[in-house]
């Protein structure tokens, strides 16, 4: 009998994107629910496992399996189901193909005897929690090919549990994308051919592929191939919230262990005139209808019109899942000689004492660059204001914060004489950000002045690494112009009252106003899979701008709001561990 620890005293959150939770949204086997009086839970994981053979010598090569359970009700604030739940897995069906293991933190109570698993726990959170993580392994004796399931059941009082099967097979292909040898300063207009390459260095064919492309707002692929469908062209809409385009390009063929491939023809990568900070993900699966609908993630794609992207070998030495996911993607980060001119937008407003008036101060960016820190996740700039003098702030952005006179930090937040507000990590070409602030008149000052600033996060040092126009990062709010001041109170937001452009250039963070934080560090090029656990590092000063910060695979951004994921095999999803509670 095997034991797995009891860690239900405390679930560890499954947000991050460890490996049980990079699995592809359309693997998730769903079985039609059973009539049930009571909730109907969902229980999943991934359709099929694939395993390195046995070896001749040493211990077999492990593989992931988590499992899942999804639990449908839609009030976010909700408990979810409380009471004791008990999961089993049948394992007959990979007796002499797979052993099964505990992962060394699966978080779960689980007891492994014989050709069965019971996991014990109390509660199923609202929307998507990990049951379990386990290893698999190929079974001394197993042949390549081999192949069985796990049937997954659950069970508790009250409750109906749709089962789940899960496909596990010996060997299988590897696909492994080479690094390509991208030139990573740029200029505007720069056009670099593509020519990626992949070798299969599994135990069998890949049955097709899909070439899945991402890349970010200023950078663009020119072609448009009749066998690639697309999410968004270059610089325009839809892009997905963190301004992502993607490609994805189905290409028939049988592709031969011992082989590698290539295109054909390379597709080319070219910077846009609104390029800064730019990344590039090219990543390769085995094709099907499930992997397709995955990596769409129910996004609006169109197909191109133009000749069909092919594949040819390069070097030669018999279909299933990959052997090793994590070596399927590579990606670069471009830096683009270019800049974006932030522009501070003041105004004015009248009001007799008593009266509230509103505000209608921000910034705009008049580009050509759009600005986004998508490595490191860190606001570009500071919005910063400060309070005219016989006014006080009855109402603020909800994410701005209330400082010192100085800009330090400030443990009241009431009549603060400055707030400071961080954007989001992107700010795009165009972006025309609205912070409305309601004052109230507390005194009657003719020409009451208050200082509207865009600017860097660090206090100490306020310029904008990327503006060539520092005069405009500053304008002027007045209340009760008597005419006898200067007219001038700084860039006009052309009459806008909204969020334009909020997706990019919100508020957000709640560290403004101290003297601590970056512009971006700087770029890397990476040959991990979606952890980013191999990417070389490296920072830059926010005083020079630097690149985009060196913290591994854009596939797993989980500080400030950060950004897209090429999971294993799909898209990734977040999963939630159950609350600590006592059975």
């Amino acid at each position: 009998m095997t034991r797995l620890s009891p860690r239900t005293a405390l679930r560890r959150t499954a947000g991050g994107f460890a490996a049980a939770g990079l699995l592809a949204a359309g693997s998730l086997a769903v079985a039609a629910p059973a009539q049930a009086d009571g909730p109907v839970f969902t229980l999943g994981g991934p359709a099929e496992t694939a395993l390195h053979p046995y070896p001749e010598t040493g211990s077999p090569q492990k593989s992931s399996l988590g499992l899942t359970v999804h639990n449908p009700d839609p009030d976010e604030e909700s408990m979810g189901y409380e009471g004791e739940v008990t999961y089993t897995l049948d394992l007959s069906g990979i007796a002499g193909v797979a052993e099964l293991t505990p992962a060394e933190d699966t978080g779960s109570d689980c007891e492994i005897t014989g050709t069965t698993a019971v996991c014990h726990d109390w509660g199923v959170y609202a929307g998507l929690s990990s049951i379990a993580d386990f290893d698999l392994a190929a079974a001394k004796g197993s042949k390549d090919g081999a192949s069985g399931t796990i049937e997954v059941t659950g069970s508790a009082d009250g409750v109906t549990f749709t089962p789940f099967s899960t496909k596990v097979t010996v060997g299988g292909p590897d696909l492994v994308m080479k690094q390509l040898p991208f030139k990573q300063e740029l200029e505007p207009g720069d056009v670099q051919p593509a020519p990626i390459t992949f070798t299969n260095k599994g135990t069998t064919a890949a049955d097709g592929v899909l070439l899945t492309l991402r890349y970010s707002r200023g950078m663009e692929i020119p072609e448009r191939y009749a066998n690639c469908e697309y999410n968004g062209e270059a610089g325009e809409e839809p892009f997905d919230g963190f301004a992502w385009a993607t490609a994805l390009c189905s290409v028939p063929g049988s592709y031969e262990p011992g082989a590698t491939y290539t295109l054909a023809e390379p597709l080319s990568v070219k910077a846009t005139e609104r390029a800064f900070y730019d990344t590039f993900i090219y990543r390769i699966n085995e094709d099907s209808a499930a992997q397709r609908s995955a990596q769409r993630a129910g996004a609006a794609f169109t197909r191109g019109t133009g000749p069909e992207l092919t594949m040819k070998q390069v070097t030669s030495s018999a279909r299933g899942a990959d052997l090793n996911p994590w070596d399927n993607q590579q990606e670069i980060d471009f830096r683009t000689e270019n800049t974006a001119n932030f522009v501070a937008v003041g105004g004015k407003a009248d009001g007799d004492v008593g009266e509230t008036v509103t505000a209608d101060i921000g910034f705009r960016n008049d580009g050509p660059a759009w600005i986004g820190y998508i490595r490191s996740g860190e606001p570009v700039a500071a919005f910063d204001f400060t309070v005219p003098e016989g006014a006080e702030v009855t109402r603020k952005p909800e994410s701005c914060r209330g400082v010192t006179a100085d800009g330090k930090y400030r443990e009241d937040q009431n009549r603060a004489p400055r707030y400071v507000c961080n954007t989001s990590m992107t700010v795009r070409d165009g972006a025309d950000v609205s912070l409305p602030f309601d004052l109230k008149i507390t005194a009657l000052v003719p020409n009451a002045d208050g200082a509207v600033r865009i600017r860097n996060t660090w206090l100490s040092d306020p310029e904008l690494p990327f503006d060539p126009k520092p005069a405009d990062n500053t304008a002027r709010l007045v209340l009760n112009d008597d005419g006898s001041g200067s007219e001038d109170t700084g860039g006009t937001s052309d009459g806008a009252t909204g969020t334009g452009g909020a997706t990019e250039g919100s508020a957000g963070g709640d560290t403004a106003g101290q003297d601590s934080g970056t512009s971006g560090t700087s770029g890397t090029s990476s040959g991990s899979g979606p952890s980013g656990s191999t990417g070389s590092s490296g920072t830059a000063s926010a005083s020079t701008g630097g690149g985009l910060a060196s913290t591994g695979s854009v596939a797993l951004m989980a500080s400030g709001g950060a950004v897209m994921a090429l999971a294993v095999g799909g898209v990734l999803y977040a999963t939630n561990r159950r609350r600590a509670r006592q059975a």
